[in-house]
C-alpha cells in the first residue's frame, strides 16, 4: 500500500475565445519554448481559415477530426514466459484525445515539411 496520497485528477482549462477544453489541449500541445500567445495565434488563425473555407463551425470540424482519429484500443507489451506478446487494452477518453491530438499535429508537421521540401 502506498504511503503517498492519491494524485488529483487535473481537468484541462478552456481557452479564452471559444471556451473549449479541446482547443486548450491543442494549444498546449503546439506550445514551444513557453510562447503560449503564439500558439493561440496559430490555432485561432487555423480555426478562422476553417470557418472561411467550410462556412461551418470550426469547433465541430475540429471535434469531428479528433473523433475520427481517436483510438479505442492500444497494444501493450506483456511478457509471458520467455516471449513478449502484444496485448490489446482499452484506452480512456482523455488518453485517446491526447493521442489523437499528438497524431494530428505530427501529420500536419510532416505535410508542412514535405511542402517546404518540394519548393
Amino acid at each position: 500500500m502506498s504511503r503517498r496520497g492519491t494524485a488529483e485528477e487535473k481537468t484541462a482549462k478552456s481557452d479564452p475565445i471559444y471556451r473549449n477544453r479541446l482547443v486548450n489541449m491543442l494549444v498546449n500541445r503546439i506550445l514551444k519554448h513557453g510562447k503560449k500567445s503564439l500558439a493561440y495565434q496559430i490555432i485561432y488563425r487555423a480555426l478562422k481559415k476553417i470557418q472561411q473555407k467550410t462556412e461551418t463551425n470550426p469547433l465541430s470540424v475540429l471535434r469531428q477530426a479528433i473523433r475520427g482519429v481517436t483510438p479505442d484500443i492500444a497494444v501493450k507489451a506483456r511478457r509471458v514466459g520467455g516471449s513478449t506478446h502484444q496485448v490489446p487494452i482499452e484506452i480512456g477518453s482523455t488518453q485517446g484525445k491526447a493521442l489523437a491530438i499528438r497524431w494530428l499535429l505530427g501529420a500536419s508537421e510532416n505535410v508542412r515539411v514535405e511542402i517546404w521540401l518540394s519548393n
